[in-house]
């Protein structure tokens, strides 16, 4: 470039800042539009090239605006997407560096906390983290140390928005890639999460576990009791990753743990909670109130259907556990069709394997998939009240009722 130009181009830039630093909130906005219409893209010699070799000083003014302005919200979509313009660009080191100097970590983290925040704005916010724990290991360490899951996490739980949701489980996914020294923080922020109250975060966080878990290998007892309560979910993709999940951890330390409360919820103690008396009386509100222990219930035995179907071994391990005495207390009750249905496949599946050495003999006239659509009440009693104990092969106390 030759000497004029260069002096016509720095000119240009001059002007741009001045008018950048006397410009009100709709002229900073106007002049963040037409950066970002002529810059999204530009690797960073264009952005030196576009500013002169002096883009490091817009940046500044940039991040100091949004220092002093993202609590009320300010133009935050638009700066933090200009931003995304500097960190995402082709060779941008020296641009991540200056942003980190100031705070840029710091500030981002802060913005997830706002509760007035749009969550439009936390995207972008959560996108900027994203492409600085892209960089490498110390930037991941960087926003660990900076409290980083716990906000995400929080942000996670909170958003009402799929697309928060996803961008921030993202994040946490990669927050657990090639983080040895966070990785374990990262993974309790995820158990910590499966109790937020959102089926789409439930679901994007077991997800997450299933791949952080062999990160992580040794798997924390944490995890045991707010997984199995997933299988209460409405939502069939909560229960199949909550599913998946168990299964996967069957190589674990928590594996007996969890079989344990698979069986013990086939025969569940029922949760009410206190309602005024009127309520008490009413049999759409009783319902409501058994519903979740019927949907677990359910689950529960499709789950225990499907470990049996994968591994003898631990078919083996259910029935130590009396698995069948459960299985067939399941199979009576008549207020859930799905909990006999799904405790009827998996007794099938039980029954046929070489551990039992014995036939199906419940299921000797009926199919397992409607036996339960014949059953009237003495024959759902009699499952209710069975005495069954099958362990290792043997076979006492079983009646055949038809």
């Amino acid at each position: 470039m030759s000497s004029s130009k260069e002096q016509a181009s720095i000119s240009q830039v001059m002007c741009f800042l001045h008018e950048w630093d006397q410009g009100n909130k709709t002229v900073r906005s106007r002049m963040l539009s037409d950066f970002l219409a002529k810059n999204i893209g530009k690797t960073c010699p264009e952005l030196e090239l576009e500013f002169a070799q002096v883009s490091s000083l817009f940046l500044a003014r940039l991040t100091a605006w949004i220092r002093l302005t993202y609590m009320f919200g300010t133009c935050l979509d638009l700066q933090l997407r200009a931003v995304g313009v500097f960190l995402s660009a082709n060779s941008s080191y020296q641009y991540m560096i200056e942003f980190l100097e100031v705070g840029g970590v710091l500030t981002l983290l802060e913005i997830l906390g706002q509760d007035k925040l749009k969550d439009g704005d936390k995207t972008e916010a959560l996108c900027l983290l994203q492409i600085i724990a892209n960089a490498g290991q110390k930037y991941n360490e960087l926003i660990c140390e900076s409290y980083g899951v716990k906000a995400v996490a929080e942000c996670l739980a909170k958003s009402e928005t799929e697309g928060t949701q996803e961008t921030a489980a993202a994040l946490l996914e990669s927050l657990a890639h090639g983080n040895p020294k966070y990785k374990n923080q990262v993974y309790k922020g995820l158990i910590a999460l499966l109790t937020c109250t959102s089926p789409r975060a439930q679901q994007l966080v077991l997800h997450i576990l299933r791949i952080v878990q062999p990160i992580v290998k040794t798997a924390h007892h944490s995890i045991v009791e707010p997984l199995l309560n997933l299988l209460r979910s409405l939502h069939l993709e909560v229960q199949y990753e909550a599913i998946e999940l168990i299964t996967e951890l069957m190589q674990s330390d928590v594996r007996l743990a969890l079989l344990r409360g698979l069986v013990a919820f086939l025969k569940p103690t029922k949760e009410r909670n206190t309602k005024h008396k009127i309520l008490e009386d009413s049999e759409v509100a009783k319902m409501t109130d058994s519903l979740p222990v019927l949907l677990q219930q359910a689950a529960s035995a499709k789950t225990i259907r499907t470990l049996a179907q994968r591994s003898e071994e631990i078919s083996k391990e259910l029935l130590s556990l009396s698995v069948i005495h459960h299985l067939l207390y399941a199979m009576g009750n008549q207020e859930h069709a799905d909990a006999q249905r799904q405790a009827s496949l998996a007794l099938e599946v039980q029954l046929k394997l070489p551990s039992t050495h014995t036939h199906s003999l419940i299921l000797t006239y009926h199919n397992a998939d409607d036996l339960h659509l014949s059953m009237d009440d003495i024959q759902a009693d009699i499952l209710h009240s069975n005495k069954v104990n099958i362990s290792c092969g043997e076979l006492t106390n079983l009646e055949k009722h038809s």
